[in-house]
């Protein structure tokens, strides 16, 4: 039996998908992710089952959207026996590593979010998803200078230098443990970065941002107002963000085995002024649409324009180690925010629906139609039409759909 292939998530967070080179995006600087798309397939229409943090992460690696994985609220931590693919696929004889942002463990909801007070905080050995190396921190947002703890550090220990540099040197120190030791196992590596995160404000690697005026902002962003001089400010600082943290991806990628499977993505995007909104939970496109590149070794590089969720990744994963195919999707992809998040800017309701391609529709909490747009026609969501005669017959089959 010829070993299994060796295995590497890359995870971010709040990069939308169309802020990448490939994409199209003129502001965004990533040339060492644009050659990884230009040798993997590029899953054009992937979305994030809910557009924040702990909802998508736990369904991520659970493969089991929110709250049916056991994380509801915004504080929930992932239950302590919750199988995550970590568990799949050290059964499977793999090496399992985690490097980064957690995010799911039971944060004290009365700390300060941005800070060091959850970068701190002790994450335990039976709460780290079933990892058998574990390194990283639950969460703060320090871009810089962050605090890791885990396997070999039984202590929070402050690491200098930008988040996304000091993770990656981590991770490929050991990645070189492991590889010198003939017969050694194939490795699962999940390397999570907070970045493009805000505070958009903090230090990017020495990476001078752009001016605010050069910046090209979507067309949904409403012009000449507030929302746009504030989409302005944060974006210069996203874009340095994300040009730093592309460079760290591309060290990582460099240096590792040329062989190695490699998930790229993102947990949720931000809508930075579209629609007149920031941050992410919204269901627009800008907030649930991430990007999602897979390099197989032997797989030729293509486009994928078909419907996928996160929620599919895990057990697209468990095929691909076999040789197989991504496995068949359905033509919808399930959408929700299963809570609101009481913090500045976010969603203010609980919503679920769904997504093709094509069309988009999504409920309020009772059930009613909030929102449905034609996305083949209008991709950036300008026209609801929910209150549209000729739409009605087709919005009532689309709600026979979503799950309740």
């Amino acid at each position: 039996m010829p070993q299994p292939p060796h295995i590497l998530w890359i995870l971010t967070t709040q990069w939308r998908a169309q802020a990448c080179g490939y994409a199209g995006d003129p502001n965004a600087c990533t040339p060492h992710l644009d050659a990884l798309a230009a040798a993997s397939v590029d899953f054009t229409q992937a979305v994030t089952p809910h557009p924040f943090g702990p909802f998508a992460r736990a369904a991520l690696l659970t493969g089991v959207p929110s709250p049916e994985n056991g994380v509801c609220d915004y504080y929930d931590p992932l239950p302590l026996d919750r199988r995550t693919l970590a568990h799949e696929l050290r059964e499977r004889g793999y090496e399992t590593a985690f490097f980064g942002k957690w995010h799911l463990a039971a944060r004290d909801p009365h700390a300060p979010l941005v800070g060091e007070a959850h970068a701190r905080m002790i994450v335990p050995a039976a709460a780290r998803g079933g990892f058998e190396f574990w390194e990283g921190f639950e969460s703060g947002f320090q871009l810089n200078d962050p605090w890791l703890h885990g396997t070999r550090l039984p202590e929070p220990t402050c690491f200098p230098g930008y988040q996304a540099d000091v993770l990656v040197e981590r991770a490929l120190r050991w990645n070189r443990e492991q590889t010198p030791f003939p017969g050694a196992r194939s490795s699962f590596t999940v390397v999570s970065l907070e970045s493009p995160h805000p505070p958009y404000q903090a230090a990017s690697a020495g990476l001078v941002p752009q001016r605010r005026e050069n910046l090209e902002l979507r067309a949904n962003v409403p012009r000449g107002t507030e929302i746009e001089a504030k989409a302005r400010e944060e974006l210069v600082g996203y874009y340095a963000h994300i040009a730093a943290t592309d460079r760290a991806i591309g060290r990582l990628v460099a240096q590792i085995a040329a062989d190695t499977q490699i998930v790229f993505t993102s947990v949720h995007g931000d809508m930075h002024g579209s629609h007149g909104l920031f941050r992410k939970g919204w269901p627009h496109e800008e907030s649930v649409r991430v990007p999602l590149l897979v390099r197989r070794p032997g797989i030729g590089p293509r486009r994928d324009p078909t419907s996928i969720s996160l929620l599919d990744v895990m057990r697209a994963q468990l095929a691909w180690i076999e040789g197989d195919s991504t496995p068949p999707r359905t033509e919808f992809s399930d959408l929700s925010m299963p809570s609101v998040v009481k913090l500045p800017w976010q969603a203010d309701r609980v919503w679920r629906g769904i997504r093709s391609p094509r069309r988009k529709l999504i409920l309020n909490q009772d059930g009613s139609p909030w929102l449905f747009f034609d996305l083949e026609r209008d991709p950036g969501e300008s026209t609801n039409l929910v209150s549209e005669p000729a739409c009605q017959a087709e919005m009532t089959r689309l709600r026979s759909q979503v799950k309740s």
